[in-house]
């Protein structure tokens, strides 16, 4: 069994952790640039099975991580839902934007497993081409999802979905409820299809104070985790509430995932101690991605020793505390990667 899942099921405590790191299949990597150029939009990219495969087999080729997350993106889900999704250059996503319940009704809520068939074949192929890597797939979490699909796209401050949320709470938890059922399903399918682990992503948790938290993070998440251990008990979860500090004791303490990744704004101490010995969850995480992508090698190798050190005697998942940035130089990961197996 690959040392990924050791780690997640078992608890093992490996002298050279287990790394993959987020975003590690994208624009980073030439050969991915190579295949991108070629493709007009990036959705498409997504929805072809054979290119989203090759795209997520790249990294695995060039560094063996010990697992390989099928490329993809967040925003399919609301793609699946009828919203429509576009990735304009230079500004990222624009979505059609979703304000009240009369929009809920227009929402495609049974066309997930039709719309994303795609999705679930790349995952397919790509389990197919892996001997002993483990395959996760991911998901946006409701929050997250929400967000993009009130904003419309990105957002500062993200002003509109919590004016959204205070406002008019029954159409909110409309919302949230309906993509709470289309993750439960999306990532039940994705390990249906061949994923070993699957993973949450809730990028923008951090904009809520805590009895917000609580209704719109906290609680959604606790019930998709709670589904798809009923639905495969033995696939692991692990789960990203990006930039919620303190408020990562309270996840922690309700919601029954494997494992917790955190972000680099996390003290790893605090953590440890909090965390992962009080709530018994693994943890994953956290090296600064933009140190990784514009600090030096002295810089880099004494962070990297530093979490290595810290976690030495607990089981531990070593990655980024958020993506990879398209400047990270290669020669990085590679010292990264040297450090985490040749140091341990």
């Amino acid at each position: 069994m690959n040392k990924l899942i050791n780690t997640l099921l078992k608890k093992e405590k490996f002298s050279t952790p287990p790394i993959w790191v987020m975003r590690q299949a994208g624009r980073y990597l030439p050969e991915y640039r190579e295949i991108r150029s070629n493709v007009k939009n990036f959705l498409d990219l997504c929805y072809n099975p054979k290119l989203a495969s090759e795209v997520t087999l790249q990294p695995i080729r060039r560094f063996g991580f010990d697992a390989a997350i099928i490329f993809s993106d967040i925003l399919v889900i609301p793609d699946a839902l009828g919203v429509k999704v576009e990735f304009v250059k230079n500004e990222g996503p624009k979505l059609q934007k979703i304000s009240s319940s009369s929009d809920l009704k227009s929402l495609k809520i049974d066309n997930i497993k039709s719309h994303l068939q795609p999705v679930f074949e790349a995952l397919a192929i790509t389990k197919s081409k892996l001997d002993s890597t483990a395959l996760i797939g991911f998901s946006g979490s409701p929050w997250t999802l929400a967000s993009y699909m009130i904003e419309g796209g990105g957002s500062k401050n993200f002003e509109n979905v919590r004016v959204a949320a205070i406002r008019d709470p029954e159409f909110f938890s409309q919302l949230i409820e309906i993509l709470t059922q289309s993750i439960i399903e999306y990532l039940s399918l994705k390990i249906s299809a061949g994923a070993d682990v699957v993973k949450l992503f809730d990028s923008w948790a951090a904009v809520l104070p805590p009895s917000e938290l609580q209704k719109w993070v906290i609680d959604p998440t606790k019930k998709i985790v709670s589904e798809l251990k009923k639905l495969h008990p033995n696939t692991p979860i692990i789960c990203f509430p990006r930039g919620i500090g303190v408020n990562y004791l309270e996840f922690a303490r309700q919601i029954k995932c494997d494992a917790i990744a955190l972000d680099q704004t996390v003290e790893k101490n605090w953590a440890k101690k909090n965390l992962q010995q009080d709530y018994g969850v693994i943890l994953q995480g956290n090296l600064d991605n933009i140190l990784l992508a514009f600090g030096s090698k002295k810089e880099i190798e004494k962070e990297v020793l530093n979490i290595l050190e810290t976690f030495s005697d607990c089981p531990f998942i070593f990655n980024l505390g958020h993506g990879i940035l398209p400047p990270t130089p290669i020669e990085n990961v590679e010292l990264v990667l040297e450090l985490v197996r040749k140091v341990s």
